[in-house]
């Protein structure tokens, strides 16, 4: 499947420690955290339907997450020595599961962040469906593929949980 351009933008969710974000397929955890913070120093655990962020001995969030995740598959890494990027891949990847909190009853998006992201979502999915059609429709000629720019483009009527299903 084809990556979701980030062109177009992924809508944050502001929190008192960085920000979390989704796409159809993933959510992303952004934790700021003090410079020069090493690996050694952070704990991450991450199950199904839990996480749990440590760093320096202080609990910086944990709870049960707003769905389950594939936590065999995620990852975090440290970036510079001052934040920390952790990827929650969705078990449920589609654009009728939007996230509206990070945790149940934590870190809820505001209802127009929200509808931001169900927007995105549904755009996401739409250029998604689009570009695996195209593969199939050129399979033939591997030269010729239009490659739709979605950067631009908004979507309005009925994009929520995940818009009207296309065919």
């Amino acid at each position: 499947m084809a990556n979701f351009d980030e062109k177009s933008g992924i809508i944050p969710c502001n929190t008192p420690w960085g920000k979390w974000l989704q796409t159809v397929e993933d959510v992303f955890v952004e934790v700021l955290v003090p410079e020069g913070t090493k690996c050694k120093e952070i704990s991450i655990n991450i199950k199904t339907k839990t996480i749990k962020v440590v760093v320096s001995g202080k609990e910086v969030f944990s709870g049960y997450l707003h769905k389950a995740v594939h936590a065999d598959e995620a990852v975090w890494t440290l970036e510079d020595k001052k934040l920390i990027r952790i990827c929650l891949p969705k078990v449920h990847s589609t654009a009728g599961n939007c996230w509206k909190s990070l945790l149940k009853s934590q870190y809820e998006a505001d209802p127009s962040t929200f509808d931001q992201m169900e927007q995105k979502l549904t755009l996401e999915k739409f250029q998604n469906e689009v570009q695996e059609n195209l593969e199939i429709f050129f399979i033939k000629d591997k030269n010729r593929n239009p490659g739709f720019d979605f950067s631009g483009a908004s979507i309005t009527g009925n994009y929520h949980d995940g818009g009207p299903k296309l065919g």
